[in-house]
């Protein structure tokens, strides 16, 4: 039986996965596109089944308790036309996260990560827009092994700038779903824009889109995802 493992190095919450990266690596076990939706925080440093079901899903279990379900999905996103790097840049002097970040070790978005360690991703208002926007530039330490960027780290690097395009007041969200389509996987050392921005809500519920692009604003990647806030009786909650 597959599995997967996160390792302790690509935590979003402290001792849970970051869920853009844990959703790149669970959606390589499929040939189609897939809409990942996670209804437990998912543990690190533990060896997860991943099964196979009906019309080409896969459910992740451990401990025969299932934490994730993955369904085949056709993907539709329509993506505004990006910043350029410079914009983008500043704009990411404005990211919430420098002042208060619940998660401030997050792999994508800590601003406790060294460059080489998280991707330091930090999205924010984009000036005259309804976006949040950030700049990256991929570390040998995500490389496939050819010069360009793992997939799963691609689909991580779409994954909290969602967050903050939902809310720009730091309230802890739970990420329910997020499905991403890589156009082409950057190269390392390859300047990079990422964008967020907010596609509709629904009582407690957020739909976002993001996307990446490089220097010249060719897309890249891009990813539809769902936030939800959780009720105030809520229990563990996974921000980013």
């Amino acid at each position: 039986m597959p599995s997967l493992t996160v390792s302790e190095r690509f935590c979003g919450p402290p001792g849970c996965a970051n869920g853009g990266y844990f959703a790149g690596l669970l959606a390589q076990f499929s040939q189609n596109p897939v809409r990942v939706r996670i209804e437990r925080p998912i543990p690190l440093q533990r060896s997860l089944e991943v099964r196979t079901v009906d019309a080409g899903g896969l459910t992740l279990v451990y401990d025969d308790e299932i934490l994730a379900r993955a369904h085949p999905t056709e993907f539709e996103l329509a993506v505004p036309q990006p910043p350029d790097y410079l914009r983008a840049l500043d704009a990411s002097r404005h990211f919430i996260g420098f002042g208060r970040h619940a998660f401030p070790d997050c792999f994508v978005c800590g601003t406790n990560r060294e460059r080489g360690d998280g991707l330091r991703i930090f999205a924010g208002e984009l000036s005259g827009h309804d976006q949040v926007a950030a700049t990256w530039v991929p570390d040998e330490s995500l490389s496939a092994g050819n010069g360009k960027v793992r997939p799963e780290f691609m689909s991580a690097a779409l994954d909290c700038p969602g967050y903050f395009a939902a809310r720009s007041d730091g309230v802890a969200m739970l990420l329910g779903e997020f499905s991403a389509h890589v156009d082409r996987c950057v190269h390392i050392d390859e300047p990079c824009i990422v964008v967020g921005w907010r596609i509709g809500v629904s009582g407690r519920k957020y739909e976002v889109g993001t996307a990446l692009f490089d220097y010249d604003g060719d897309l890249c990647a891009r990813a539809r995802a769902l936030w939800i806030e959780p009720r105030p009786s809520g229990g563990i909650v996974r921000q980013v």
